[in-house]
Formats: C-alpha cells, structure tokens, sequence
C-alpha cells in the first residue's frame, strides 16, 4: 500500500549554475564554486543552526526540481559507463528518480546573518540555482566515511580531469573570485561521456557568463567568454 508523504523545501540554493549543462558530476568536484543556502523565514532563526559552525561540511537533501517532468524508468544510462549501459535507478545517482531527491555534501565556510535571517555559505555544491533545499544535516566523520567502501562502476573515470587552457584575454572577462571555480568546473569534462567530437564548440552558462570551449584529448580550450 502506498503513503503519501508531503515534503516542503525549508529554503532553496543560489549558485552559479543556471543550467543543467556544466553542473560538476558530484559535489566536491569544483571546490571553489562558492553558493548560499537562503532560509525561508519560518526556518531562518540562528536558533536552528546553533552548533553547526563545528562542522566542517554538511548534507544536503534537495529536490532535483528541473527533472520532475521528465519522469522515471527503472534503468538509467549513467555517464561513466559511456551512456551506452544500463544499471537500475537504484544503482545510480541519476536525477530522474520516483522522488526525485538528491544528496549532495558541502563544505561549510560560514553562517551568515542577513538582512533577511540566516543564510549558509558553502562551496563544492553541484546544485541549479533556485534548487529547492528539503533539510539539513551535518556531516559525521565518523559515520558517514567508511573504510573499505567500493564504488562499484562510478569508480571508473572518477579521476578523470582536463587540463583547461583558458586564454588571458579571455579570463579578464570572468569576476576574480568566480575564475577557480568556473575552471574546476571545465576540468571536471561537462560533455556527455559518449561524445568526443573535436570540432564541436560547446556553451556553459556559469553565473551571468557564456563560456564556449572546444576539446580535444585531454585539452579543454576556451575559445569564448561574453556576458
């Protein structure tokens, strides 16, 4: 028999990621992209987050809102096995799920006091912008890294970076604190696993910029920034 279950979201996330395209494959993989968790005002009180500060990274429970219409099936193609591979929904991360709610892990820099209540400044987030945020948890050493855990297929490729060659001239066009992470990004290999194509020019929207790149090996090169 099935339960319905009501989740409201508790705030939602800003970053510099205003499309599916170009979003890290997990957290952690661009480090210095930086993001806000914005409380809604029922939840902002900096009674909610007392403590929290003595944690170096938290979970995020969150709602893959962009996907929600796309649907489900109970095998999924995930990108590390070249999209030609099926696995069980079960057995992967992917974003179209029968709930539709994903977990990422954060650093936490600092707890913020705003005009508005308490925000959360964290990096290493692979979140839209605008993602619903469903809760909160901290991250326990502890309990939550375990020794001897496999990664069964995600395992391969997960070392795979690019080198990103992204010219001076190019680079004065992106704001100094969001070059790092827009390179991070880059390097983590936005294409889709099976396409390898050398002449094609690809487009990433990272904050209010339009990056465009081309790739070829190991080679990212930037061929294009605009506003």
């Amino acid at each position: 028999m099935k339960r319905q279950t009501t989740i409201e979201p508790i705030g939602y996330i800003r970053s510099d990621f205003q499309e599916k395209f170009g979003i890290p494959r997990q957290s952690g993989r661009a480090p210095s992209a930086i993001a806000r968790v914005v409380l809604y005002p029922e939840y902002n009180s900096p009674d909610c987050f007392r403590e929290i500060e003595g944690f170096s990274h938290i979970w995020l429970l969150f709602d893959f809102s962009a996907t929600r219409d796309e649907g489900w099936s109970a095998t999924v193609r995930p990108p590390r096995l070249g999209g030609n591979k099926r696995v069980g929904v079960f057995a992967s991360r992917s974003p179209f799920r029968p709930n539709y709610i994903g977990l990422s892990c954060v650093k936490l820099l600092r707890v913020e006091q705003t005009k508005t209540g308490v925000e959360l400044v964290v990096s290493g987030a692979d979140l839209l912008d605008n993602t619903p945020i469903f809760d909160i948890k901290p991250y326990l050493p502890h309990a939550d890294c375990v020794d001897g855990a496999t990664g069964g297929y995600a395992a391969q490729g997960a070392q795979h970076r690019l080198e990103v060659e992204f010219p001076e001239s190019l680079l004065q066009s992106v704001p100094q604190e969001k070059r790092a992470g827009l390179i991070e990004c880059l390097a983590d290999d936005p294409r889709p696993a099976y396409k390898d194509e050398p002449e094609r020019i690809y487009g990433m929207h990272f904050a209010d910029l339009q990056v465009r790149f081309r790739v070829q090996g190991a080679m990212l090169t930037v061929v294009e920034v605009e506003k």
